[in-house]
């Protein structure tokens, strides 16, 4: 449950140290002109930021002018995979701000302490919250940046605005919920609006059939799905810890459902978090994958990709084989693993759907019909181009900086920074929480370096 902005005083907030870096944007601002940010997405990427930009301008005294547009009408942090019994996968010392200022009055024990649970956490004997609480810490904070993010608004494109042959500053064009459409002027934008659902082609014709839906929709879908009987047969498309959490979300929910998980590989794999390995996500890591050639890079990122993709936490692991197993011990088999199986085409057929399905193995071929589909079978991310077509001619070519900037050509002005979109340069951390405070920090002084001078006043 969220709260209210709190006083200084009550969230804890101290004084600013007086060697600490003060962050001035500059430029004539009035009001209803150029903002100097607008960050687009209000996830977790962009509330860290909120945090930098926010402290950034307490020491200054001369706070930026950001908004930051949020497509949902409310901050809800990955809403259709809240489930009752899922966990955070990284130490709640990953939080917000703790990292980089443990001090700080938006970190998770301050959250604790604030909501009167921190002893009871503590009696927990665990650095892992749940999922749902995990949310409710980040409501909690962005409840304290409610007046600087506009919800429910959609970005449409992202385009420039020229002054002769140069590009001066950006337009944001957003529609709210009634379909009003509104402009915004800014000298930085700064994208960070996660995945797009990744939908298999097979899946493409059944858009909005209500018995086929990603996993980001789950708890929604899932509560509105007319199921006939008591024994639905419903099939999980992936085996990543997004698809054995559904599994046994399902088997739960739906006491007499038999579940079917359906994936290409020959078994479902444990995720590798041991101490040596996670250190891949630690943030001065990035630093050495940014510095590696492209093939080198690229072997690194694959190397470790087990620690992120298709893989699955052990005591999940754990737990599904012994559901499978116990079925054998009481000869009632219900739910079932489709190995090296591929989905070569999918009909609907009212009531149900009809999946055809190929073992890769064995070149065997059979069509199943299912209650529902669920598609785990993680997010695309290639909002940059399909929001800025209109900025194509001034991308320049090698990507992005070190510090997240977008690279452009000469006679752009403007800054576009990417949170959650570089993994190709910086790693298998940029798509996580892991390194949040750190990259938030790193682009707002980045902020501070492209500001343009103050301006006296006349």
């Amino acid at each position: 449950m969220t709260e209210g902005y709190q006083s200084d005083a009550a969230l804890g907030l101290r004084s600013p140290a007086a060697d600490s870096e003060a962050f001035t944007f500059g430029g004539e601002r009035p009001d209803g002109a150029v903002q100097d940010v607008i960050g687009i997405g209000f996830g977790p990427s962009n509330l860290a930021l909120a945090i930098a930009l926010d402290e950034a301008g307490r020491r200054s005294g001369r706070p930026a002018r950001v908004r930051y547009l949020e497509r949902q009408p409310e901050f809800l942090w990955h809403g259709g995979m809240l489930l009752p019994d899922s966990g955070m996968q990284i130490s709640f010392l990953k939080d917000l701000v703790t990292l980089r200022d443990p001090t700080s009055p938006f970190s998770f024990i301050n959250y604790l302490h604030v909501h009167g649970r921190l002893t009871d956490y503590i009696n927990r004997k665990s650095f892992y919250p749940s999922r749902i609480e995990f949310n409710d810490y980040l409501r909690w904070v962005a409840s304290h940046f409610a007046d600087r993010c506009d919800y429910g608004e959609t970005v449409l494109a992202v385009e420039p605005e020229r002054t002769g042959e140069t590009v001066r500053h950006l337009v944001v064009r957003s529609a709210d919920g009634a379909g009003r459409e509104r402009r915004r002027r800014t000298q930085a934008v700064v994208l960070a609006t996660g995945g797009e659902p990744r939908i298999p082609e097979a899946f493409a014709g059944l858009h909005g059939n209500p018995r086929v839906f990603h996993s980001s929709g789950y708890l929604r879908s899932i509560e509105a799905l007319p199921l006939a009987g008591p024994s639905p047969r419903i099939a999980v498309i992936g085996a990543g810890q997004t698809a054995a959490e559904l599994f046994l979300d399902l088997q739960s929910r739906l006491p007499g459902a038999r579940i079917d998980m359906i994936f290409r590989g020959q078994a479902l794999k444990p995720a590798d978090d041991s101490p040596f390995v996670n250190e891949i996500f630690n943030p001065d890591f990035t630093d050495f994958v940014y510095g590696q050639p492209d093939p080198g890079r690229s072997a690194l990122i694959e190397e470790f990709r087990g620690t992120n993709y298709s893989v699955i936490d052990g005591d999940l692991l754990t737990r599904i084989y012994e559901i499978l197993y116990q079925q054998k011990v009481v000869g009632a088999a219900r739910h079932a693993l489709y190995r090296r199986t591929r989905v070569e085409a999918v009909t609907d057929h009212g009531p149900q759907v009809a999946l055809d399905l190929v073992d890769e193995a064995k070149g065997a071929r059979r069509r199943d019909r299912y209650d529902a589909v669920i598609l785990a079978t993680g997010y695309r991310r290639d909002r940059v181009r399909s929001l800025m077509p209109a900025l194509e001619p001034y991308l320049a070519d090698g990507g992005v900086d070190r510090d997240y900037r977008l690279r452009t050509r000469p006679g752009f002005e403007p800054a576009i920074y990417l949170q959650g979109f570089s993994e190709e340069s910086h790693g298998l951390s940029d798509t996580l929480l892991s390194i949040l405070v750190v990259r938030g920090q790193e682009i707002a002084q980045a902020l501070l370096r492209d500001a343009p001078p103050v301006r006296a006043s006349a």
